[in-house]
């Protein structure tokens, strides 16, 4: 046996990093169900609703 291998795992911090920029931009995270399983869409304060994913990578374009 390992020692701490009975410990639970520590909770916090990371996320997912598009749900936490989705809630960081005042958004709230929706997940929904579709073909290819459940996706995550952030409604966003103006009314818009992005795929999570897309809002985090399109706010994150490295410079160019």
């Amino acid at each position: 046996m390992f020692r701490g291998a009975n410990r639970p795992m520590p909770v916090g911090g990371g996320g997912n990093p598009a749900s936490v920029y989705c809630t960081s931009v005042g958004g709230r995270l929706e997940m929904r169900q579709g073909p290819q399983g459940e996706s995550g869409f952030c409604q966003l304060p103006d009314g818009r609703v992005v795929e999570e994913w897309q809002l985090f990578r399109g706010a994150h374009q490295p410079p160019r």
